[in-house]
């Protein structure tokens, strides 16, 4: 049964009294839940695709023909937004969750990495990850931060040019990531989902495989999406930077309680 927001004295109390009742959670994460960290988001108001056609600048089609204007127009631009980012507290406080048993697994379709560097131990990721560079010819990896941009683009020591460890557009998500992200949302009990609009297949899946098998799903993100009086159990609507650290307190109050 759908639960009404409205009839809830505090959303937040309610989410953890789900949460530490739970016996399998997982986290879905989208841009939103890196905004706070300083990354905008590539779409929605303010995001890189309102200032570019992603199909002229993420699609492999468009890297293959021309490396250097792809490295030069939105590539170079990422390594500096992403060299500067660090974690914000929606990403600490799902490490927070895991510390207490209460999450086992984040699905995210950023490739920020910065799910790893908040120390979440198992993160599924649909697009790969930005912090590595892969040779396109020997298929070597780079530390992304170690990698020298004074030359577009740059090249790998056997001369091979260097690209993300990103999925472009007109790239197949990695088979691993789907079929474990399936797994994993038909088997929780909960399902947080932050940071995302769910519009973006095969990800926007997820939330539904989870509540067609019983599962609850908590949404946090500022504002109203298709999830929202749809799919999602309680919607928590702010900014998950601010929402996440009061939920974990809260959880973390009933698990201490004897």
């Amino acid at each position: 049964m759908m639960i009404d927001p409205n009839m809830l004295s505090d959303p937040i109390e309610r989410a953890a009294d789900i949460l530490s009742q739970a016996k399998s959670v997982v986290a879905l994460t989208g841009a939103g839940i890196s905004v706070e960290s300083g990354i905008p988001p590539f779409r929605g108001k303010g995001g890189l695709w309102e200032k570019m056609d992603p199909m002229e600048v993420a699609h492999i089609d468009a890297f293959i023909e021309n490396p250097e204007r792809v490295w030069n127009l939105l590539i170079k631009e990422m390594k500096t937004v992403l060299d500067r980012a660090r974690p914000n507290p929606a990403h600490t406080g799902l490490v927070d969750l895991e510390r207490l048993g209460k999450l086992a697994t984040v699905i995210t379709q950023n490739v920020d990495g910065l799910h790893q560097a908040a120390g979440s131990s198992d993160v599924i990721e649909f697009h790969g990850n930005f912090a590595w560079q892969r040779c396109t010819e020997c298929g070597q990896l780079h530390p992304t931060a170690e990698v020298d941009i004074a030359r577009i683009p740059p090249q790998c020591d056997c001369g091979g040019i260097l690209r993300p460890d990103c999925v472009f557009f007109g790239e197949m998500i990695p088979t691993e990531a789907m079929v474990r992200s399936q797994q994993i949302s038909s088997g929780c009990d909960v399902m947080l989902v932050i940071g995302t609009s769910a519009m973006v297949q095969p990800a926007a899946s997820m939330p539904f495989i989870a509540r067609e098998n019983g599962a609850r799903i908590i949404e946090i993100n500022p504002e109203p999406t298709p999830l929202t009086g749809r799919i999602s159990n309680l919607p928590l609507m702010g900014d998950a930077g601010r929402i996440m650290p009061q939920l974990v307190e809260a959880v973390k109050e009933r698990l201490d309680s004897p």
